[in-house]
């Protein structure tokens, strides 16, 4: 079994219950988001991609090693997790324009709210977050519900 079917899997086995996987498609997604956000606050020139904004090169660096990550997993999945993530930095972008120097708050809120909905979540669950055991698994959430997605549009990753 390929390591990312292991991950997966032992992703899956905290996650059966179907009221914390609909917080889960809601919230993890979210969750990542808010973090590319304070990212986006690290003091670092920034680059213009054309059809997702501005992009800090503290995100730059993220996203690559977010991306290398994934591509030890699955080339499929680290591709499509890019465009994923680029879309992702363009929602950064609108917030930050949106909200100005108070989007920190903004994204600190959404951040606050989603983390407590994952823990009542678990605790509906009646098991622990996975990245409590190991924290990779909060790179692997994302990619979790990426494989639903996938394996319903017939597509290998």
């Amino acid at each position: 079994m390929r390591k990312i079917d292991l991950l997966l899997a032992e992703y899956g086995e905290s996650h059966r219950n179907a009221t914390n996987k609909l917080i889960h498609w809601i919230c993890v997604p979210l969750i990542f988001w808010t973090i590319l956000g304070f990212i986006s606050y690290i003091p670092t020139p920034n680059i213009y991609l054309k059809y997702f904004g501005f992009l800090s090169i503290a995100s730059f660096i993220a996203l690559t090693l977010v991306t290398i990550f994934y591509f030890r997993l699955s080339w499929r999945i680290a591709l499509i997790m890019i465009f994923v993530m680029l879309l992702m930095e363009h929602f950064v972008s609108l917030a930050n324009i949106t909200f100005g120097t108070n989007s920190w708050l903004f994204f600190l809120v959404i951040f606050v709210i989603t983390w407590v909905l994952q823990f009542l979540g678990h605790k509906i669950e009646g098991k622990k977050p996975s990245f409590l055991k190991d924290l990779q698994f909060l790179l692997i959430g994302p990619i979790w519900l990426l494989s639903f997605v996938l394996k319903k549009l017939g597509i290998k990753y």
